[in-house]
């Protein structure tokens, strides 16, 4: 099983992959691929919350004329494109929630010429005042190290981002390990493996994870029954009914520094400079904290009302690239809960050829992705469900699970008609309840439905679930000729997400939904 690491994706993957990129265009479509550098144009690889600074950068073209073209992406996966030179020449300059990976990495670091703060926003808890009053705590007096007593004692449960591909749970995680381990510099080895038992103890309350913080937030309210979120305070703030803490131990604060690329051309640098300037005057940063709920980078702005302006002590980021390695490889396989993971593979006649053949393919490279104790699930199905086999990668020896997986995923074949609903109400059935687990159900098919359930069909089986049953969520693949509102109530009715692999590629959105179970 290949180590996860904080600085390695399926980076060319997930460029391919419609979802992920290009969300400045409401078709989805890349903004960056195909645009050539022009004037008064800045091509930007933006952080996935900055989607909110649409207002803000409608603005500063009227103002100026500069129109930003952005494509969204985690952090962390932004950051190996840089690395790998596949921004070269398609982007003119990053705009990332940090730019601390970049000196984790020599390769991607020399490629950036500039780098200016323009907001930031501290990684915060959200907890709704019910809660708070459970607890008994004081706001202004709150620690990690009493979140983690709370949690311990099951009082408070959580939902936070996926370390591997999102800064803010990045953050989050290196806070808590900082707070508990007792670092007063930069964290080492040492204090990962010093933290590693009270850290277990603290990801027992996460209830929730997820590859986007816009996500994890409509996950929680849709929930309704997790008690907090770790996230950065603007997004916390944009979230009805939570009082935003941030521990008086210390914080980690995004800078979101917008950042020229060598490869851009001294008119796109220029431009660049332009954009960076009209951002960084009284009147866009009193937009940006009013709109947003960051906080302004030029004295003469105040934070906007509700912004807490108490001091925190910053907690320093990992200065050696093998720890923050360290610290999420132990995450992964070893402190959070493990996942288990329903694949509902339409192995359809329509799936014959060329088709089947990406998704064994997909299938298998993942394989090189799966956590320890993660439990896989392969239930491929035609007319109906053509059988469920089940692997387990234990830690022990995980050689054995992976290989079984990648024998069943080599088995499949085609044939038979297409019975969307009949497998995914056997999907339900084979998980139960998530008990201690984060449980989900992928669904990939290349048509719509055409025997067995009907949608209503499984609209009433769906209600008919437990509550615990039903906080399991499906991420559909759209692949093929799958019908895109059929799959889009899936996804709106379960609590999951749709993920578009038609024009791009299929390993990159297998990939992607890693961060969402």
């Amino acid at each position: 099983m290949r180590h996860r690491t904080v600085l390695t994706a399926l980076a060319t993957a997930l460029l391919l992959t419609g979802c992920t990129s290009g969300q400045g265009d409401k078709d989805g479509k890349d903004t960056a691929d195909g645009d050539r550098a022009r004037p008064g144009t800045v091509r930007v690889l933006a952080s996935s919350e900055l989607s909110d600074m649409a207002p803000v950068l409608d603005q500063i073209r009227a103002d100026t004329g500069i129109t930003v073209k952005p494509t969204y992406m985690g952090t962390l996966d932004a950051v190996t494109l840089v690395a790998k030179g596949l921004t070269d020449g398609k982007y003119d300059a990053l705009w990332l929630s940090s730019d601390d990976y970049l000196r984790l990495r020599p390769e991607a670091a020399k490629k950036v010429v500039s780098e200016t703060p323009i907001m930031s926003s501290p990684v915060a808890i959200g907890i709704p005042q019910p809660v708070l009053t459970r607890l008994h705590w004081n706001p202004s007096d709150v620690t990690w190290a009493r979140v983690e007593q709370a949690v311990q004692h099951g009082k408070l449960t959580y939902g936070m981002t996926d370390p591997m591909r999102s800064n803010s749970g990045f953050s989050a995680l290196v806070s808590v390990a900082s707070a508990l381990s007792g670092a007063q510099s930069a964290l080492t080895d040492a204090d990962v493996a010093k933290a590693a038992p009270r850290l277990k103890e603290f990801f027992k309350g996460q209830q929730l994870t997820s590859g986007s913080s816009g996500w994890l937030a409509q996950a929680y309210e849709r929930r309704g029954n997790v008690d907090a979120l770790l996230n950065y305070e603007s997004v916390l703030k944009g979230i009805p009914g939570l009082t935003v803490i941030r521990p008086t131990d210390g914080v980690i604060t995004a800078d979101y520094p917008l950042s020229s690329l060598a490869s851009a051309g001294a008119t796109a640098r220029q431009d660049v400079r332009r954009l960076t300037d009209a951002l960084r005057t009284d009147s866009a940063q009193r937009m940006i904290t009013e709109k947003t709920h960051r906080r302004p980078v030029v004295p003469s702005v105040k934070p906007a009302a509700g912004l807490d302006t108490g001091r925190r002590r910053e907690l320093p980021f990992p200065g050696i690239r093998s720890v923050a390695d360290g610290l999420v490889d132990a995450y992964e396989n070893k402190l959070r809960r493990p996942s288990r993971t329903v694949y509902v593979l339409d192995t359809s006649g329509s799936m014959k050829g060329d088709r089947l053949d990406r998704l064994k393919k997909a299938l298998t490279d993942l394989t090189g992705d799966f956590r320890e104790r993660e439990e896989v699930t392969l239930m491929p199905f035609g007319s109906d469900v053509k059988g469920v086999r089940t692997h387990v990668v234990s830690p022990a020896d995980p050689r054995r699970g992976l290989d079984g997986i990648r024998t069943d995923t080599d088995a499949l074949t085609a044939q038979g008609e297409t019975a969307v609903y009949t497998s995914l109400e056997k999907a339900y059935q084979h998980l139960g309840s998530g008990a201690d687990t984060f449980t989900s159900i992928v669904l990939m098919t290349d048509g719509e439905n055409t025997t067995g359930a009907k949608a209503g069909d499984f609209d009433a089986f769906y209600r008919g679930l437990t509550q615990a049953e039903r906080e399991t969520p499906v991420f559909p693949i759209l692949f093929g000729d799958s019908d895109q509102a059929e799959l889009a109530h899936i996804a709106d009715l379960t609590g999951g997400r749709l993920f578009d692999a038609r024009t791009g590629s299929l390993d990159g959105a297998f990939e992607e939904i890693r961060g969402y179970q």
